[in-house]
């Protein structure tokens, strides 16, 4: 795990707390799992699924009901990232403002992270 004692992994504005627990009203749904994979101009792509089964190397965020489970190839990239949902006049998402994200396409898609040793040097502090 990619974690720091005492300070979550990500953090949920309200509404995104809100659709989160919305999502885990079915009752089929543990809660919605995060993680990246390659794709995209920029090189990474966000995934986003909604989990009826909590796999043991997710790290697990419980925020106010609602429940977000991080892919364990997605936790160095993914720390210190707050999530929201958005609802506009043409789409409604959820958004990520992720402090290891260095460069995006135009469309916000797709991102390009930090590289694993400057990931590793902030969590520890260096």
């Amino acid at each position: 795990m990619f974690a720091v004692p005492g300070k979550q992994a990500v953090t949920l504005t309200a509404a995104a707390t809100r659709q989160v627990t919305r999502l885990m009203a079915d009752k089929d749904v543990k809660g919605l799992r995060i993680g990246v994979r390659k794709g995209g101009c920029a090189g990474m792509e966000y995934t986003m699924d909604s989990v009826s089964e909590i796999d043991p190397n997710d790290e697990v965020v419980e925020q106010d009901g609602a429940v977000v489970m991080i892919a364990p190839m997605a936790q160095m990239f993914l720390f210190g990232t707050e999530i929201d949902y958005r609802v506009s006049l043409l789409e409604s998402g959820f958004t990520f403002r992720n402090p290891n994200v260095v460069d995006s396409c135009g469309c916000g898609e797709s991102i390009k992270f930090k590289g694993i040793d400057e990931l590793a040097a902030e969590r520890d502090g260096r």
